[in-house]
């Protein structure tokens, strides 16, 4: 398959780039290096600096006759969404709306889109949260990420695009930088490398700081290699299932890395929830898919990268 990597010099997709590749499919990467760096791009694939809202990305979706888009590009800090909501809007809604109109009007036959359930479901009673929770997006990047997640099953209906949305918990793994809370683990990792102590943000009733659900980025790629074959139109939360406190999480890593796991504390910021763990079971049951890798075993290697 010719298969179209958005965001492939950033952290996640150069590696899902490196997973296509090694399957044999021909890839194109689409980036604008804003974040990403060309450190991460595999030489096998061919690269274009591109901003996925230029109008001239719709032109090389129209022109090259891609099998599959895979959507990684994105702005992923939940902070500079709440600085910066009209970046955060061209970024995330703008360049999804953008790519998925060329997609169907180009014959693309898959697109898969990478939301973040992390985000879009915001405070829920109901732990781990299932896909079909309604969603209570707390930052212009949930809302924006929501936003690109609606386009696709409109424009499949009017040209038979098919689609898979994959809503992410915290990833974390080599290549990650720090983008807030979205890079905590790399934060974590720079602050040991620097002799440095982390903050760790919590709310006045959660001492331990707030709870994510953390998956490796090789368990995220696996998820991106069934949905080239499975999951047609559906959506499915990536995660594992496992709600972890920060300070757990700096502990973990401190204790890999042979450092004090000594920290300071700070106050929530503007965006931050309290507590996100996906139940990943119908991606199990529809794509095969489930982590392998546990936080102890995950956070050795990327300390290790």
């Amino acid at each position: 398959m010719k298969i179209l990597v958005t965001g492939g010099a950033g952290f996640i997709a150069s590696h899902v780039a490196d997973a296509y590749l090694a399957e044999g499919h021909e890839v194109v990467i689409m980036d604008d290096l804003s974040t990403g760096s060309r450190d991460n791009l595999n030489p096998a694939a061919r690269f274009v600096q591109m901003d996925v809202a230029d109008p001239q990305a719709a032109e090389l979706v129209a022109a090259e006759g891609f099998d599959v888009i895979n959507h990684h590009a994105a702005q992923v800090s939940v902070p500079h969404s709440m600085q910066d909501p009209r970046a955060d809007l061209r970024a995330n809604a703008e360049g999804t709306l953008n790519l998925v109109r060329a997609a169907a009007a180009s014959g693309v036959k898959r697109f898969i889109f990478i939301s973040s359930g992390g985000a879009v479901y915001g405070e829920q009673q109901k732990l781990p949260i299932p896909e079909d929770a309604l969603p209570r997006p707390l930052s212009p990047y949930a809302a924006h990420k929501l936003v690109g997640e609606c386009y696709l099953p409109i424009f499949s209906q009017q040209s038979g695009l098919q689609y898979v949305i994959l809503r992410y918990a915290n990833v974390y793994g080599p290549r990650q930088v720090s983008h807030a809370e979205a890079g905590v683990v790399v934060i974590f990792c720079n602050a040991i490398q620097a002799g440095k102590k982390p903050t760790i943000y919590r709310y006045p009733d959660q001492p331990r700081g707030m709870v994510r659900d953390y998956v490796y980025v090789g368990d995220v790629v696996r998820a991106n290699l069934a949905a080239l074959e499975r999951g047609d139109n559906g959506t499915f939360n990536i995660g594992t299932g496992i709600g972890t406190d920060t300070l757990t999480l700096w502990e973990t890593l401190a204790t890999a890395a042979g450092s004090d796991p000594d920290c300071d504390f700070g106050p929530p910021r503007p965006g931050d929830l309290k507590n996100s763990i996906l139940d990943s079971s119908r991606a199990a049951r529809e794509l095969g898919w489930q982590p392998q890798v546990d936080l102890e075993q995950g956070l050795s290697l990327t300390w290790g990268r």
